[in-house]
């Protein structure tokens, strides 16, 4: 179990029982929006489960500038605040830039920082001044131990209350490998770890909405191995349809299908519990 405990609106991450963090990848439109979030309400609710809605105003991060970025800063955040409020939801979104930082903390809950920007100083200090809970996601070219340094950053801002993602390393070309011993390394800082095993099999360089952009078939094994390693909190995204989806088509789980491949996490979750690991 982590040291630390962050409190996320009533959510003890880092503390028995494990937690979701679940949504889009990018805001579409009002409709996918609200949808995907009753339904991952009402699978929280039958699982006991607790939830945190995550879906990207911005996605800076592609691999053409043709590709869709979302709906921005301003609409995006009315979305987010919209399904707080009828949903009664902790909402998670990443910012890009220092000067974000303090609009979005207005409305979210977790302010992330992806995981190419982890060491940008003024980043990750901006967001850590806000207050919120900061979710720093493990950069996919850094050594999971070095992931102190931002989470240093953030405590020296005065700011402890902190998240790690793991979310797999660049390997060879255009690929991930996801390393069970950065989840021993990560826990080791004494904060709440979490797992994005939609991201760790994203396959780079490919166009977002290319089927060939992601290797699904290789989540409920990596998923499984996460939660055995002894993660706090699985990141997992999803759409109603994900071949339609405008962003990480090939990776997002399809909604329907999601509770049930929660139920096998959350049984090894509670045996894990029995038989800690180090």
């Amino acid at each position: 179990m982590a040291n630390k405990i962050v409190d996320v609106k009533g959510i003890a991450c880092g503390a028995e029982g494990l937690f979701l963090i679940s949504g889009p990848c990018v805001i579409e439109s009002d409709d996918i929006m609200l949808r995907t979030a009753e339904k991952l309400k009402e699978v929280s609710v039958r699982l006991g489960l607790p939830l945190i809605y995550k879906s990207s105003f911005q996605k800076d991060n592609r691999s053409s500038a043709k590709y869709y970025d979302g709906p921005g800063l301003d609409k995006g955040l009315e979305v987010l605040a919209r399904i707080k409020r009828e949903f009664d939801l902790p909402i998670l979104s990443d910012i890009h830039y220092p000067e974000q930082a303090a609009p979005a903390a207005e409305v979210l809950d977790i302010i992330q920082i992806p995981a190419y920007l982890c060491m940008q100083t003024t980043l990750v200090v901006a967001a850590a001044k806000t207050g919120k809970v900061i979710n720093l996601k493990h950069g996919q070219f850094l050594a999971p131990e070095n992931m102190a340094k931002p989470a240093q950053k953030c405590v020296e801002a005065g700011n402890d209350n902190i998240i790690l993602t793991e979310r797999g390393y660049t390997f060879g070309y255009n690929d991930l490998i996801v390393d069970p011993r950065s989840f021993y390394h990560l826990r080791q800082t004494g904060f709440p770890v979490v797992f994005d095993i939609t991201h760790a099999i994203r396959k780079y360089g490919i166009p977002s909405a290319d089927p060939n952009g992601g290797a699904r078939e290789f989540l409920p094994t990596i998923a499984r191995a996460g939660v055995a390693a002894g993660v706090d909190g699985i990141f997992i995204e999803a759409h109603p349809n994900p071949a339609e989806a405008l962003c990480d088509a090939a990776s997002q789980y399809k909604l329907d299908d999601l509770e049930e491949f929660l139920k096998p996490l959350i049984d090894i979750y509670h045996i894990t519990r029995k038989y800690p690991t180090a």
